[in-house]
């Protein structure tokens, strides 16, 4: 009784003695450890975020983000994104941390099926392993939640997912981004950015009727979800070759530059992931792509007819130039300079024609709080109007001729707007 008596007295001192020894030994690799943890989860929110995963993961109204759900279209019909939360019944929960590196940089489910390219895993490919193990420590700290989703909603043949060992041996080239060691620092990593999480070519590089990437071709620009993702090769007359690198910077900071404005896609994307980044990786980003060659611009149209062109002419007067000017110049960060537009002269009008018809809004980032639209027309314009104005600005302002848009694009734009949901 004595003995136990003592130990009680004793114990609050030995306790506070043995608590200040041990946590002076073990608070330090804690915290450390703690720390490092942290670093990773955040690098790993920072990847997710360039890599844009939100835009298809999350629907628009979703509370939870990356439940999935949402449709994600394509040549050969639509695909819905998975749920990537850490439930583990619907979501990758379950998964382990090979699994999921094996779906990112190799294109394959747990149980060894085919993912399709919609996964943009032959861009994600070139990410590092910790990098993507960076991205699994993230989403586990998000929220689980139960949403089942059948992702793959193709239909017949192209919802067999074994032809896709096909497609890889076509077009998939498995490895990481391999630094150049003639190029800077900054330039290796806007490449690592551009060519891996950004997966800037999987809307702005054509594609073959198979839906594999035109190698020859990269960045000069190609059709998606109803729009035309321009050329953004350093060519003078229809990619960005014109842009300094503050012009690009601003774009991809703000959504604005002194020449144009982001709408569709793109504007989700400067919402969800550019405007997000850092300065330095921006930079980083615009070094990269202001080196890429513009290859030889396909030959000037010839003029287009003088009827068309007064008739472009007057309608502009009418209905554009009050926001875009007389001489096409438009507002810095309002509205865009249509003469010194490069998509204006895309050899693909798609966007053109969906805008006049459609109208469209710009982005609204923290930068650039207002975001400023365009009007519909196209319940005003026939399809020879809209033809007309778009043939007068296509080809007004000192710039190469562009080519005429014909009244029978117009109206294919116009049926193929009327099937659309978005």
């Amino acid at each position: 009784m004595a003995k136990s008596l003592t130990i009680s007295v004793l114990a609050p001192t030995c306790l506070s003695v043995l608590v200040l020894i041990l946590g002076s030994e073990r608070s330090s690799p804690a915290s450390a450890a703690d720390a490092q943890d942290f670093a990773r989860i955040e690098r790993g929110r920072y990847l997710a975020t360039t890599a844009d995963c939100a835009a298809c993961h999350t629907l628009p109204d979703q509370k939870q983000p990356f439940a999935g759900g949402r449709s994600i279209e394509t040549p050969f019909g639509m695909i819905v994104a998975p749920n990537i939360t850490p439930d583990f019944e619907t979501g990758i929960g379950a998964w382990t941390d090979d699994e999921f590196d094996t779906a990112l940089r190799e294109g394959r489910r747990p149980d060894g099926a085919y993912l399709y390219p919609a996964m943009p895993y032959p861009f994600f490919t070139k990410m590092s392993r910790e990098d993507v193990l960076a991205i699994r420590a993230y989403l586990n700290t998000i929220t689980s939640v139960r949403h089942e989703v059948e992702p793959n909603q193709l239909p017949l043949p192209f919802n067999i997912r074994t032809a896709m060992s096909v497609w890889n041996v076509l077009y998939f080239k498995k490895g990481q981004f391999q630094p150049d060691a003639a190029k800077s620092a900054e330039w290796n990593r806007g490449a690592y950015l551009v060519e891996g999480p950004g997966h800037c070519g999987a809307c702005h590089t054509p594609k073959t009727f198979l839906g594999g990437d035109k190698g020859s071709l990269s960045f000069d620009g190609a059709v998606i979800q109803g729009w035309f993702a321009p050329n953004i090769t350093g060519d003078n007359a229809q990619g960005i070759g014109r842009w300094s690198s503050e012009d690009l910077i601003a774009y991809l900071k703000t959504g604005h530059n002194r020449m144009t404005g982001a709408t569709g896609p793109m504007a989700e994307v400067i919402t969800l992931s550019t405007s997000r980044m850092t300065d330095p990786d921006l930079r980083a980003i615009a070094t990269y792509l202001k080196d890429l060659p513009g290859r030889a611009s396909v030959a000037s149209a010839s003029p287009a007819p003088d009827p068309i062109m007064k008739a472009g002419s007057a309608i502009y007067l009418d209905r554009c130039s009050a926001c875009h000017a007389l001489d096409g110049s438009g507002v810095p960060n309002l509205f865009p300079s249509l003469a010194a537009s490069s998509s204006l002269r895309s050899f693909d009008p798609t966007t053109l024609i969906r805008v006049v018809l459609r109208g469209a809004r710009s982005v609204a980032t923290d930068a650039e709080p207002t975001a400023p639209a365009m009007p519909a027309f196209g319940w005003q314009l026939d399809d020879e109007q809209v033809a007309a104005v778009l043939t007068y600005v296509r080809n007004s302002w000192g710039g190469a001729p562009s080519g005429v848009v014909s009244a029978a694009d117009v109206q294919r734009t116009r049926m193929e707007l009327a099937k659309r949901r978005d």
